[in-house]
């Protein structure tokens, strides 16, 4: 697991950032541990914030990309794709990705990125922020939004 070299970071004034949380809803337990992680982040800014949860991870871009486009400041994308014995997750996952990066360029609006492509179903577990987790790929993917979406703000002036 990677985790190792992550930057330390302060929390940062979300006040007056409105962002969506869209969620995938397979692998509950560890895409509600996401949400929580992003949830702590965002209520520790003072954004506005909500949460639309989708089919899966496939349906993330096309409902981030309508959030961004009815005005939120950000979106965070949160879902789990654990790899089986066929190709559907490298397409999920190519298709997710690819997407994702499509709608934050076509919109100039970030997409904190928090999709978990995994092996199996322990790797989430010790990404979601759960009690025992290494990592909080929740509160890192929503805190990756909001300071980029302060960026552009100071940016754009």
């Amino acid at each position: 697991m990677s985790g190792h070299g992550a930057p330390k970071t302060e929390p940062v004034d979300g006040t007056g950032l409105d962002v969506v949380v869209v969620a995938g809803q397979w692998h509950d337990v560890i895409t509600d541990g996401l949400i929580a992680g992003a949830a702590r982040v965002l209520d520790a800014s003072g954004a506005s914030w909500r949460l639309i949860r989708v089919a899966g991870s496939f349906e993330l871009p096309v409902v981030a990309k309508a959030a961004l486009d009815a005005g939120a400041d950000a979106t965070v994308a949160l879902g789990v794709i654990i790899r089986g014995g066929t190709p559907h997750f490298d397409f999920v996952s190519a298709a997710a990705t690819d997407g994702l990066t499509r709608v934050a360029l076509d919109t100039g609006k970030p997409v904190g990125f928090g999709v978990l492509t995994l092996d199996d179903e322990q790797q989430g577990i010790d990404r979601a922020g759960l009690a025992g987790s290494k990592e909080d790929k929740g509160a890192e993917a929503a805190d990756a939004a909001l300071r980029t979406a302060l960026t552009l703000r100071d940016l754009r002036g």
